[in-house]
């Protein structure tokens, strides 16, 4: 079969080149001609000279990188580009440059856009493929001179473009090379006939925006143009390995028999090859064993198994024709069996995310440190695997993927979303039958050795019909060793059930109907800003049947890039920050669980919680009792230390550190803490946390690595009870009511105002210390920013009422009461929604403020949902300190906070705002027993409530976050600081939800219906050394 396969590569190739060369369209306009004297696509690997010592090309005899600064032309329109841009004669003195790599839209030509499911041209051509527009078509028009050097004469020098956006017309020397397009793989071509050895040599190419093949790469990301990846010239001598295919299977009745089968294509099909095997420690598994044919077939015995937990890696050499090819090797079986995909005979779980190749200050460019950068965030998320949405990534990334530990589902790079699902869709012309095999073809072929690699995807959102059929029967053919995927094909042409964006009840429907097939969502969990709440639900259905094995977040990265406005500020630009008469999909783009610069966003910490592999249950914890779960499949926790600490009230009081016990794959042991429970007072809490850590470094993870964290409250204190001081004071509260504005009442050294017409705390003076910013009032609040869940469900419009409803002052009584206590009583009704609301105030001799709040629903009909109910007050922007006992530190909300252990935190206020893409709301603290906002003398106000409770102090204002009525291009980096301190308390707040940012909602029991609610508070200033009243 595999004879057979590299001789049709090469029919296959010679056909291109008489297709293009033979018919009247041009080839950026024809979806039959892909690519013209375009090299067969090979395996990724570096032929080294033999006896070159070190082995990185950059540094090998065989090796001339392109990448630098090119002679650069852009036009606007493509029917304005030179013909004549690889001639002898042009003269060029009037180009600019263009770095290679480097993408034009971030170097000054064009302007990036953004779309989700259109095609960039949306606004200006009605799709009419082949054919894409003239105008706007940008075209760069690149040339170089290139010595190439005298040594290379007698052998085959091939430029190697690694990406190119959208194709590539290469010329040397006055005459025309080839053509290529599949933007998102490297195109080769043999320059040995063109080229002048011992001199200089102009190498000049061509690239449209837009070609024919853009319409198969219609992907959710910035549309942008350029050159993506490296780009260089190498050397083969005359007689050498054109390509190896590596099949390192396993045999699956012991797993420790492995078979290394070699398939090569080769200039002279009788050469000699050597070939030699090392371990990790560089013993010789397979020494200097010679074969002349096509193929060999070696059995090793003992084999170390790869998978992504313990990636072990063998290295393989082979030397033939004075080169040396060397290539890692990991032995591993897929397969998919009794309706579960299997590694290495186990039913592995999926936990990953969904990557573009993006990076904010080089766009489609991801250099090698920022690959490492993912790579290194992702173990740290306890991720084991990505999906390379929606193209092939740049070859080093499977190496790392190889040599850290990721499995990897390697797309290709074919998506026509804009075309539709329908009659339309590409899949079902036969015009484009070509692409699509190519385009999967060549995805198999580049990455077919790579072990990481267990699963190929046909592409994405294409449609489905039988080019995808085709497509599926091919790729089986070319690799029978590994399962296929794709989503729109439902249960047709896939060996998996990859849908996107299931809700539980719907994943719990195909579980449960004896499916055949393993359910992995390609996409899931859309964490899009503030969001992944209820997360944890999805795993607990994963955790629970067998053949739901996981998904892959969309996605891991927010795509914004890094500009700068008139002004000189930087900010994280999206759609629309361009050319708003271009359509544009917003912010959609920045659905990550990191930030561009990789910082982690506050919903990352919940999912890397979720997705931990240390599990501990908690046993006896008054004798220090728990059992450990071990959800790894291949490895045993030896490796770990656990470091556990007791707290009362977050305050350590006993900590110590063990060693773990081996405790095997999918297996539970129970261990037993050295603790004293310790004294604590009812109203105290006793926690008990777990931090799990590595001993020593484990691949790109460093020792002392935090893997897993748990938090069990061994005794849950009681709440304080809110009580004024009724004692008899040296100076009652006064009531004063001669003012014809506010109802004022005054204590020993403290005030508050009531206004008259609106019922609403007005002034809190104490100790001559300001407590509420001039200008507002403590008032309800029922609103929050949206987040981009809320936007995308249109919850802004749909819950508006809630934003500043009317709230009808119907009366205000107050009273005196003998036990120095003044109470005030506010009746509103909310004209909008029909329901009635109570405030009530007592006020003590010391100035303490007990706060009730009390909603009673009227008999209106469909009355909206609440986001939140509570309260908002500005205090003076001098207290910038928050100090509480809580969840914490990050943010969390009702069904996002899980990864946040009680405790007690402080902090700055500036700190708890976090700049998500797109400003929303963000800083909650939830489950709080108290809550305090303090300036740098440490007063300030305390907030406590009868059940626990949620809050925010940030330095923005919600008016400032607030994207009512519809999302405008706002950033966080340009949102003004509030000259004050805003404090938002709630009894009851909305969830985030998870499912979707296009209509779905949180779970039911995360929504805030219309209905009874109320909120208890007992705010109390902190004056230090302030006298007893």
């Amino acid at each position: 079969m595999m004879k057979k396969y590299f001789a049709l590569l090469l029919l296959l190739s010679g056909s291109l080149t008489l297709v293009g060369q033979g018919r009247g369209k041009e080839p950026w306009q024809d979806p039959e001609v892909n690519a013209i004297n375009r090299l067969p696509m090979h395996a990724a690997f570096f032929a080294f000279k033999q006896g070159e010592q070190a082995m990185d090309k950059h540094q090998s005899e065989h090796f001339l990188s392109l990448n630098g600064q090119w002679c650069f032309l852009w036009v606007r329109n493509a029917d304005e580009r030179p013909r004549d841009f690889g001639s002898l004669t042009l003269n060029d003195k009037g180009w600019g440059t263009m770095p290679v790599p480097g993408i034009w839209e971030i170097n000054g030509y064009g302007e990036p856009l953004y779309a989700n499911t259109f095609y960039a041209w949306h606004n200006q051509f009605k799709n009419n493929p082949p054919f894409v527009p003239t105008e706007n078509n940008h075209v760069g028009s690149y040339r170089r001179q290139i010595y190439v050097p005298a040594s290379w004469r007698g052998k085959k020098v091939i430029a190697h473009f690694g990406s190119v956006t959208s194709n590539i017309d290469l010329w040397v020397n006055g005459r025309s090379v080839g053509y290529s397009e599949d933007s998102k793989l490297e195109a080769e071509f043999d320059l040995t006939p063109y080229l002048k050895f011992g001199q200089e040599n102009l190498i000049a190419f061509q690239t449209f925006r837009w070609s024919d093949g853009t319409y198969l790469e219609c992907q959710d990301f910035w549309r942008l143009s350029g050159v993506a990846r490296d780009c260089y010239l190498y050397a083969r001598e005359p007689q050498h390995i054109e390509d190896v295919r590596i099949i390192s299977d396993v045999d699956t009745t012991g797993y420790t028999k492995g078979t290394l089968a070699l398939e090569l294509r080769k200039t002279t099909p009788s050469l000699p090859v050597q070939v030699s095997l090392r371990d990790r420690s560089g013993k010789s598994i397979l020494l200097d064993k010679t074969f002349t044919g096509r193929s060999a077939t070696f059995t090793l015995e003992g084999i170390h198994l790869w998978s992504a937990e313990d990636p072990y890696l063998y290295t393989l050499e082979l030397v033939a024709g004075g080169e040396v090819i060397r290539q890692r090797v990991g032995f591993r079986n897929v397969r998919v069996a009794n309706g579960q995909l299997l590694v290495n005979g186990q039913p592995i779980l999926i936990k990953g995310a969904n990557r573009h190749e993006m990076d904010p200050d080089g766009g489609y460019y991801v250099s090698r440190e920022r690959m490492r950068q993912d790579m290194l965030v992702m173990k740290q998320l306890n991720m084991n695997a990505v999906r390379t949405c929606h193209y092939p990534d740049d070859d080093y990334w499977y190496q790392l993927c190889d040599e850290y530990g990721l499995y990897v589902v390697a797309e290709a790079n074919l998506e026509s979303h804009g075309m539709g699902y329908g009659k339309e869709t590409l899949a079902k012309r036969k015009d484009f039958l070509r692409a699509h095999l190519e385009r999967n073809e060549r995805n198999v072929e580049r990455n077919y050795n790579h072990p990481s690699v267990i699963i190929w995807s046909l592409g994405n959102e294409a449609g489905h019909g039988e080019n995808f059929w085709a497509a599926y029967r091919r790729v089986k053919a070319l690799d029978p060793t590994r399962p296929v995927q794709y989503e729109r094909s439902g249960l047709e042409a896939t060996d998996i059930y990859c849908p996107m964006y299931r809700q539980p009840h719907d994943v719990i429907h195909y579980l449960e109907s004896k499916p055949k097939m393993p359910l992995i969502q390609c996409e899931y969990a859309h964490a899009m800003g503030n969001s992944e709440g209820g997360f944890d639900e999805y795993w607990e259905l994963i955790r629970k049947y067998p053949q739901y094995q996981g998904g892959f977040i969309w996605d891991f990265v927010d795509q914004s890039i890094r500009w700068k406005g008139r002004d000189g500020r930087s900010f994280y630009s999206y759609g629309g920050d361009f050319n708003r008469y271009d359509y544009s999909d917003n912010n959609f783009l920045d659905n990550g669980l990191i930030s561009p610069d990789r910082r982690l966003n506050p919903h990352a910490h919940e999912v890397r919680y979720v997705q931990q592999s240390l599990r501990p249950e908690l046993i006896d914890g008054k004798a220090g009792k728990i059992r450990v779960y071990n959800e790894y499949f291949f490895i045993d926790l030896g490796r770990y230390d656990l470091r556990w600490e007791v707290s009362v009230m977050g305050r350590p009081v006993q900590s110590g550190v063990i060693a773990m016990p081996a405790i095997a794959p999918q297996t539970r042991a129970e261990l037993k803490l050295p603790y004293r429970f310790p004294e604590a007072s009812p109203y105290e809490d006793v926690t008990l946390q777990l931090y799990f850590t590595l001993r020593e470094a484990d691949g790109i993870l460093p020792a002392g690595e935090q893997v897993a964290h748990e938090q069990f409250v061994l005794q849950r204190g009681t709440l304080a009870p809110l009580e004024l001081n009724t004692l008899r004071a040296q100076s009652a509260p006064r009531l004063m009511t001669n003012d014809t504005r506010y109802l004022i009442i005054t204590g020993a050294d403290w005030r508050i105002d009531i206004d008259r017409n609106t019922g609403f705390i007005a002034r809190y003076d104490v100790a001559g210390l300001s407590l509420l910013d001039e200008g507002h009032q403590l008032s309800p609040n029922f609103w929050r920013a949206p987040t981009d869940n809320d936007m995308g469900a249109g919850l802004q419009r749909k819950y508006a009422m809630w934003r500043y409803p009317e709230l009808k002052l119907r009366s205000l009584k107050m009273q005196e009461e003998a036990n120095q206590v003044i109470r005030v009583e506010a009746n509103y009704i909310l004209p909008s929604v029909g329901a009635e609301l109570t405030l009530r105030y007592g006020i003590d001799a010391s100035g303490h403020l007990l706060y009730e709040q009390t909603m009673h629903p009227g008999a209106k009909k469909d009355v909206p949902n609440l986001f939140r109910f509570g309260l908002r007050m500005e205090l003076p922007k001098a207290f910038n300190q928050v100090d509480y006992y809580g969840r914490g530190p990050v943010e969390s909300y009702p069904d996002r906070k899980h990864s946040q252990h009680f405790g007690h935190y402080t902090g700055m206020v500036e700190e708890q705002f976090y700049p998500y893409i797109r400003p929303q709301e963000t800083g909650l603290k939830s489950d709080l027993t108290f809550f305090r906002v303090l300036d740098q003398g440490g007063r300030g106000l305390e907030v406590r409530s009868d059940r626990y409770f949620m809050a925010s102090a940030l330095n923005r204002s919600m008016e400032s976050l607030d994207g009512y009525p519809k999302k405008t291009q706002q950033h966080s980096e340009l949102i003004p600081v509030a000259p004050f301190t805003q404090l938002l308390v709630d009894s009851e707040h909305m969830g985030l939800g998870c499912y979707d940012s296009w209509g779905a909602l949180p779970q039911k029991k995360y929504l805030l219906p219309y209905k009874e609610y109320s909120l208890r508070l007992l705010f109390s200033p902190i004056i230090p050394l302030r006298p007893a009243l």
